[in-house]
């Protein structure tokens, strides 16, 4: 397998909103470079990128994928990741091994929340990027509407490589704004021609305006130009290319995926603008007063790799896919995982082109590929050498947005279910496995529905269990809202010794969220000192079953304030029993109320579907905090209760297109309204009777 120098490797990730033809933007590049003979198609199931059995069958992208072409003499390893937002995190974890994106814009479509939100990942790393219009031959393409949307939402500094030559069913190639010529595309050949008349003038006001940009990124081209007022088509490139790396200028090009108009100039771009893994001479580690430090990397360092992306399927076996940073990962090499504090021994190692692999002996610095089968190894540890250990720093994953409860189809194989979900969460830093003891059920929280879905299919497929969704229950609270005493008393005389407790306690409402407080008020010994833990292991013991609805009591100060014993019959257990008699029979005379969870919650939606998601909300009991703008989008602040926001993501994908995203956070408990209360009362004294 050839080794490529790390100046003649780019790595960059495909980036956009759901169906703006990302995957065969990708397949399209792999033609164009010779890697296969025809364009994929994703409705026929033979794309390279896209080759997972749920990805075939749903049609859609759910995992980022890995393929590698050679344009002229450079490698570009090409990471195709999901538009939905349902698999955020594998769009994260490409982004953390990139040195450069290619947003793609829907011509039809223009930038959409998808394309604002990859936007911004790239602004986190201060990643260099190209924006793609691709779909130009659609019916409803629209290039001036698209390039001011992008201008618009995305910056005035993205400016076009490229103009098309017609759009729609008229598409038929692209202007070359820096070489000043006309590309057309017939038959599948490309002829070179003047620039047609009607483009002429503007791609000349594209070409100053280019040229000014490059002198301004590039201090070694000021003079030159502020002398001659003229950049050879060399300069230019290098003067933009210095701005792309810089974030002063974002390159734009136009594309047809279908019919590959167009990619042989992404493909230009890619090599001539984004830059190669040497422009990272540092990379984010553990450590420092701050949590993260930079650290040097490059060929010249020590071996160091981060592990993106593990993937584990019955056709590939166990994958661990691996961004080299420093020196060069070998085949046969002992390296340490300074993640786990574990050895690692590299068995066999790949270049990837979708499920295809290309066995090489080594991986060097700047270049991805996949390690098979690693002992201990899991996705986000690093592996270096032990004589110098680092840990990489990925980027963080957003908090999941939905959540539900889950039961065996089969009695008998949680066991499995729960060693399956164990695994599949190894794989997917966005999807969480919780066996809550409070609730007495298994909760998975994921990003929306659709992720949760594929992760029971793949339950299903790898694992060979199968599992029901459930509404999960509401962590429901009681407390108090009056001052009220109380006498617990316990005694019980069954021949021999007998049993005897009395204590008075007094219970008093505290602030919403301070917990418990247990205050010993005992004078002169009524209680002796030794019960008095026993008090209070009783009243901890029925606040944590509840006495009104079956829910643990929060926010109880309780006073332990008079009471008596026995000097034979009184033990730990009696006075323990009084506590608990006595906490109870307070709690009914302080006015016992049942406290719900609310959330915040945060709304991004265009602003055309405002009034139906503000509408919605306070049909959930919600209230709307504010408004403000965030881009192109409406930011809706709201508290809403959490009973109230089951299934959410996926009510609010439908009544905006999937246009609109949430977020959402635990604020604060507050009461539940009567007849919710009643409600609840009744449904626990029905299952208790049960």
């Amino acid at each position: 397998m050839k080794s490529y120098p790390i100046d003649q490797i780019r790595n960059v990730a495909l980036l956009g909103h759901q169906a703006s033809g990302k995957t065969i933007l990708g397949e399209a590049a792999l033609f164009a470079g010779g890697v296969t003979t025809r364009i994929g198609h994703i409705e026929d199931g033979n794309t390279v990128l896209d080759h997972a059995q749920d990805e075939i069958e749903r049609q859609i992208s759910i995992y980022s994928s890995l393929a590698w072409l050679e344009h002229g003499k450079t490698k570009i390893n090409i990471i195709d990741t999901p538009g939905y937002e349902d698999f955020v995190g594998e769009v994260l974890g490409a982004i953390s091994v990139v040195e450069g994106g290619v947003v793609v814009v829907s011509a039809d479509a223009g930038v959409e929340i998808g394309t604002e939100k990859t936007w911004r990942y790239l602004d986190r790393r201060g990643l260099p990027r190209i924006v793609c219009i691709n779909k130009m031959d659609k019916e409803h393409a629209d290039f001036d509407k698209c390039l001011s949307d992008v201008q618009k939402y995305l910056g005035s500094h993205v400016m076009p490589l490229t103009l098309p030559i017609g759009q729609g069913a008229d598409f038929a190639g692209v202007v070359d704004v820096v070489g000043r010529k006309a590309l057309r595309s017939a038959g599948g050949k490309v002829t070179e021609e003047e620039i047609p008349a009607e483009l002429a003038g503007q791609a000349a006001e594209w070409h100053r305006k280019l040229m000014d940009f490059a002198a301004e990124a590039d201090d070694s081209l000021i003079e030159k130009f502020l002398e001659s007022g003229e950049l050879s088509d060399e300069e230019l490139r290098r003067g933009l290319s210095a701005g792309c790396h810089a974030g002063t200028f974002v390159p734009l090009v136009v594309t047809s995926a279908a019919s590959g108009i167009g990619v042989a100039q992404l493909l230009d771009a890619i090599v001539s603008m984004l830059p190669s893994p040497e422009w990272l001479t540092e990379a984010d580690a553990k450590g420092g007063e701050s949590g993260v430090k930079k650290i040097p990397v490059g060929p010249s360092e020590p071996t160091a790799g981060l592990i993106f992306k593990a993937l584990s399927e019955k056709h590939l076996g166990d994958l661990s896919f691996i961004r080299v940073y420093s020196g060069e990962m070998k085949v046969g090499e002992d390296l340490y995982n300074a993640s786990l504090e574990t050895s690692e021994r590299i068995g066999q190692l790949y270049f990837m082109r979708g499920k295809e692999r290309a066995e090489t002996e080594s991986i060097p610095a700047g270049d991805i590929g996949a390690a098979v089968k690693l002992r201990t190894a899991k996705l986000g540890n690093t592996l270096c050498t032990k004589s110098k250990q680092v840990q990489f720093v990925s980027l963080p994953v957003p908090k999941p947005s939905l959540h539900t409860a889950i039961e065996a189809k089969a009695k008998g194989d949680m066991d499995k279910v729960a060693m399956g979900l164990a695994r599949i969460a190894e794989e997917d830093p966005t999807f969480r496995v919780e066996a809550n003891a409070e609730l007495h059920q298994t909760i998975l929280s994921g990003q929306g529905e659709l992720h949760l879905e594929v992760i029971l299919g793949k339950l299903k497929r790898n694992y060979s269990v199968e599992v029901d969704m459930v509404p999960p229950k509401i962590p429901y609270r009681e407390t108090i809202s009056a001052k009220a005493e109380a006498q617990g008393r316990h005694k019980k005389q069954t021949g021999g010794r007998g049993q005897f407790g009395d204590v008075w306690l007094r219970l008093e409402p505290l602030p919403r969220g301070e917990g418990f407080e247990f205050v010993d008020g005992i004078v002169g010994g009524v209680v002796p000192g030794k019960f008095i833990p026993a008090v209070e292991k009783g009243v901890r013991e029925t606040m944590s079953m509840g006495v009104v609805a079956g829910y643990p009591v929060q926010d109880v100060k309780v006073t332990l304030f008079d009471g008596s014993f026995h000097t034979v019959d009184s033990s730990d257990a009696a006075f323990k029993a009084a506590g608990s008699k006595g906490f109870r029979a307070a709690v009914k005379d302080a006015r016992p109320v049942i406290l719900e969870p609310i959330y915040t919650v945060e709304v991004l939606v265009p602003e055309e579907y405002m009034g139906d998601v503000m509408g919605d909300l306070s049909m959930r009991r919600g209230k709307i905090l504010g408004t403000e703008q965030e881009g192109s989008l409406q930011k809706v602040k709201a508290l809403v209760p959490l009973a109230d926001l089951h299934r959410y993501s996926t009510s609010l994908r439908s009544m905006t297109q999937g246009k609109a995203s949430h977020t959402r956070e635990f604020s604060h408990y507050e009461v539940v309204p009567h007849e919710i209360t009643q409600k609840l009362i009744a449904e626990a004294k029905k299952e208790e009777e049960e």
